[in-house]
């Protein structure tokens, strides 16, 4: 993807991202009922399920043997990441954080009965919003509507004396009551939160509160004069603002203190002045120095200075990734939401990423693409494996499970990048499937259940690995060509171009020499689970009768309906059928790993020239439709399997142990209830102005 980049975990779950990116960012095939969980000592994984999610939580290993500067860090760092929360609610949908506020009015202090279905309902509906950060599907982006009616919507506001809710001046409870109801009820009113369908007008058609009173054409003809195809060094031109127009004039509001979303920006800025205050090394000083002075400023030109920067700052423990990143939520794919993760180095996990990125020229010159595309000189890949300690934003609850950061080209080509593969949070998706049993229902023979349990947790590691620290970075831009060619088709090119890289180098003897892996096995592991999410288990998640709309799942459709029509002929991959069941069955490794290296370089080419209707046409012909009779079959498999398709994770609770005035130790906690873990963020974590 263009900005945070998220790779989805595949293998054991058959499942980012994923290229950060939560967002379509975790494991696909996995969940149980609550009192079947595993558990490790007393540690519950799973905590819960409503509707198509189930919530779980993770650990931090390690947390108590840091230094208690280190601590302060994560502590600071952490702040930071939650005070950026509601920018992200506003990002997505300008009326989110009123129907947030207007729903939590209501669960605290609704007199009526709360044993009713349609109160049950309505919870429900409430954690769906909490989940999703708005009242749009976190995958798909349609707009979600209630199974409780519009009028039981009215007797709950009515009937919840003493709540707060967020009126407009000047206007009655009814017209409040009325154009809630429009905006949640009504099927034609901001339904899909970004609209990418070929022929339609991106920005009118999506609900994202990017842009406003505007046209595509419009937007596109203001950014293109914005451009200099000859710079070396672009900006990110409109990547943290919102452009809009007002009496009859584009103006474009900038994000940074003083600009839009000051109030929470503020508070972004204290914490990291805390955080600097107790850097590590002196690069991270100056890393989220220039991060404070590109919040105040908001200029693109320091955020670059802040990126290479933060490449730079190798020695330090403790990181962080804090910014307008991710661009998924843009139908431009130019404007990029709030996210955070911070974290620190699991050291004897990376020591495998770090032999993958240490032999990255290797990667870079063997690689099955055209020679022009190819850099010369692979430059400062830094690779490890990190645990987690706070989410925010953009991938929180739903998360990536790798990063791989910064995302201008040229910071890659000329300082290098970093990338991670977030362990703990792989760890707790492993947990949790253990016996979900959607591997049995859905792989073909006991042969490849065997492989899958065997080596699926490697296999989803390296193929992580190999995405985040060597795909994205890989290759190289024909000269004039800009990131945003492909437009509206980037994300999902992009993530099957470091999806490609990773499946064809999985099967690369070198893995084995290096002792990266012990055997090709993982990477037969690998291919079976590709194919069989790519091809059937993923259908899950979608609706009946809807197109595959969210980039991941573009990109892993695209790859797998390509190999298997072009290996068709000679078998590469069967389309089996036992007992009315549909399966997908690798025949020949080889061949498909070939097939891999021949689409990785036509990937490359279309990336490295922008060739914008051969990019549209690979996503059209091969991601974006679904096989209604396969699909239907699918679902109802999955359905009685009684488990949820969507997966994301509470956070831990980071304390100040205070002595005096003084922070004397910071202790971590596990909280196991979404609805407090939601309700405690609205309330301490709420700086912006609420809009109707």
């Amino acid at each position: 993807m263009k900005k945070a980049t998220t790779v989805m975990l595949i293998g054991i779950l058959a499942g980012v991202l994923a290229g950060c990116g939560g967002s379509d960012q975790g494991k696909n095939e996995t969940n149980m009922k609550k009192e079947d969980q595993p558990q490790t000592g007393e540690f519950k994984y799973f905590t819960e399920k409503f509707a198509d999610i189930k919530i779980m939580r993770y650990q931090v290993p390690g947390f108590e043997n840091l230094s208690l500067k280190q601590k302060k860090l994560l502590y600071f760092l952490s702040e930071a990441a939650l005070c950026g929360r509601d920018i992200t609610w506003d990002q997505y949908f300008k009326y989110n954080l009123v129907i947030r506020k207007t729903l939590e009015e209501i669960y605290a202090n609704f007199k009526g009965d709360k044993n009713t279905d349609d109160w049950k309902k309505f919870v429900v509906y409430l954690k769906r919003v909490w989940f999703s950060l708005g009242i749009h599907h976190h995958s798909s982006t349609e707009k979600f509507r209630p199974d409780f009616s519009q009028e039981y919507f009215a007797e709950l506001i009515k009937n919840s004396e003493g709540a707060k809710f967020p009126i407009e001046e000047g206007k009655t409870l009814d017209e409040f009551v009325a154009f809630l109801s429009n905006i949640i009820f009504d099927p034609n009113v901001s339904n899909r939160r970004v609209c990418q369908e070929d022929g339609m007008d991106m920005i009118k058609y999506s609900a994202s509160n990017f842009y406003e009173n505007i046209s595509q054409a419009e937007v596109e003809a203001f950014y293109k004069k914005m451009r200099n195809p000859n710079d070396k060094k672009p900006i990110s031109i409109g990547l943290n603002s919102k452009l809009m127009k007002e009496d009859g004039k584009i103006v474009e509001k900038t994000y940074k203190v003083g600009g839009m979303y000051s109030a929470a920006i503020e508070k972004i800025v204290f914490w990291l002045g805390k955080a600097i205050s107790v850097a590590e090394t002196e690069n991270q000083k100056k890393s989220l120095s220039l991060l404070v002075e590109y919040y105040k400023t908001g200029d693109l030109k320091t955020w670059d200075d802040y990126n290479v920067a933060w490449v730079q700052d190798t020695a330090a423990l403790v990181d962080v990734a804090n910014g307008f990143i991710e661009v998924y939520g843009d139908p431009m794919a130019m404007k990029a939401t709030f996210e955070s993760v911070v974290n620190f180095k699991n050291l004897e996990a990376t020591k495998r990423s770090e032999l993958i990125s240490s032999n990255a020229q290797w990667f870079e010159d063997n690689s099955p693409i055209d020679a022009k595309y190819k850099k010369e000189t692979v430059k400062g890949v830094i690779a490890k494996v990190i645990t987690t300690v706070m989410l925010g934003g953009d991938c929180y609850p739903s998360t990536p499970i790798g990063v791989n950061l910064p995302n201008a080209s040229w910071i890659r080509e000329q300082h290098g990048s970093k990338s991670v593969t977030m362990e703990n949070i792989t760890y707790s998706y492993d947990q949790v499937s253990l016996t979900s049993g959607v591997l049995e229902e859905f792989a073909f023979s006991q042969e490849e259940i065997d492989l899958q349990r065997k080596y699926g947790p490697l296999a989803d590691n390296l193929h992580t690995d190999l995405h985040e620290c060597l795909g994205h970075g890989s290759g190289k831009l024909a000269p004039g060509v800009s990131e945003e060619a492909l437009k509206n088709y980037h994300s999902p090119l992009e993530e099957a171009r470091a999806d490609l890289f990773a499946l064809y180098y999985l099967m690369d003897q070198k893995l084995v020499d290096l002792g990266i892996m012990p055997t090709l096995e993982v990477a037969k592991a690998e291919y079976a689970a590709y194919v069989r999410n790519g091809l059937i288990t993923q259908l899950t998640r979608i609706e009946p009768g809807k197109n595959i709309e969210q980039a991941h799942m573009r990109c892993r459709a695209l790859i797998a309906n390509w190999v298997f029509e072009k290996g068709k002929a000679e078998k590469v991959i069967e389309k089996k059928t036992r007992d009315g069941k549909t399966f997908f069955v690798v025949n020949d490794y080889v061949k498909l790993r070939n097939l891999f290296g021949e689409l990785l370089k036509e990937m490359q080419r279309i990336k490295s020239e922008g060739d914008f209707e051969a990019g549209k046409n690979m996503v059209e012909t091969y991601a974006v439709k679904v096989d209604p009779v396969l699909h239907k079959e699918v679902l109802e498999r999955f359905k009685k399997l009684d488990i949820a398709p969507y997966g994301g994770f509470l956070n831990p609770r980071l304390v100040a142990v205070m002595k005096t005035d003084t922070i004397a130790d910071v202790i971590i906690e596990y909280p196991d209830d979404f609805t407090e873990q939601s309700l405690y963020y609205s309330k301490n974590y709420s700086f912006l102005p609420l809009k109707n």
